[in-house]
């Protein structure tokens, strides 16, 4: 029995730390134990239970803590107190009842939502016309190389009666040498009986010489010079009839030939362009 109790000696450190193991936070898990040797076996933890103030960063609704002066701090949660906020003061009056249909409500939030959906599609057409138009302006000519695209023809090299075709910023010119009788039928025409209203003395400048675009209006077909039922102009693609003056007189040509913009100088020679 002696030796028995001399043995126990060497179980102290293995109390001790046991001693510091999980534990309840009501009771201690060990009691202070004595025995008879020389060494002393430490007491039990010392465990309090205590409530953390309301703004502790441990608190999470109901919380305990179990401390000792040599144990293991314990935290112990319980969620079954959870605070749900409350976001009546931002509601609407009308949907503050649940038992109740707001349709005056519904009906004002579908009025909202359907003026910002279309809000938001005309933004967005508005911004994708400008895009488009952007692109594509960025595509065409500048002002400086458009301002170097023009001609200059020496009209005194053209016979009288003739048109000669030439090609000025990719597209057909028609420079006509009109006759007397050319000029003479093109001043006699009844302006109120064209499609395309415009008196002979507005589309030239010098009445002998007519310079327009050879580009139908109707589909940007080439007319065909010194033809059709009116000596100017005619398009064999879909039958429009042009006069000396190029304006358009039968066929489906909503308008005359372009004029381009033109100078004669002094000297015969004319700067298209």
């Amino acid at each position: 029995m002696i030796s028995a109790v001399a043995k126990s000696g060497s179980f102290a450190p293995y109390l001790k730390n046991t001693s510091q193991a999980v534990v309840s936070s009501l009771k201690s898990a060990v009691k202070p134990v004595a025995v008879s040797s020389d060494k002393v076996v430490a007491p039990s933890p010392i465990q309090n239970t205590v409530d953390l103030p309301l703004g502790s960063p441990l608190n999470r609704g109901k919380v305990a803590v179990a401390y000792s002066l040599n144990g293991a701090l314990q935290v112990r949660s319980a969620h079954t107190d959870v605070r749900v906020p409350d976001f009546s003061f931002y509601r609407k009056s009308a949907t503050l009842d649940p038992t109740k249909k707001a349709e005056s409500s519904e009906s004002a939030r579908k009025s909202f939502a359907y003026t910002v959906t279309a809000g938001g599609f005309i933004l967005s057409t508005y911004a994708a016309k400008n895009l488009v138009t952007t692109f594509v302006s960025s595509m065409s000519a500048s002002a400086d190389v458009l301002a170097l695209a023009s001609i200059e023809v020496n009209l005194n090299e053209i016979p009288e009666g003739k048109s000669v075709t030439f090609k000025w910023r990719g597209k057909p010119l028609f420079i006509r040498h009109r006759t007397a009788k050319d000029i003479s039928t093109e001043a006699a025409v009844d302006v109120g009986s064209l499609r395309d209203p415009q008196h002979d003395t507005e589309r030239v400048q010098d009445p002998k010489w007519l310079i327009v675009i050879g580009v139908c209006t109707h589909l940007g077909c080439v007319p065909v010079a010194n033809a059709g039922d009116f000596g100017g102009y005619y398009c064999p693609c879909h039958g429009s009839h042009y006069d000396a003056s190029g304006r358009i007189r039968r066929g489906p040509a909503p308008l005359n030939l372009e004029v381009p913009p033109y100078v004669i100088r002094d000297d015969g020679v004319a700067v298209v362009g």
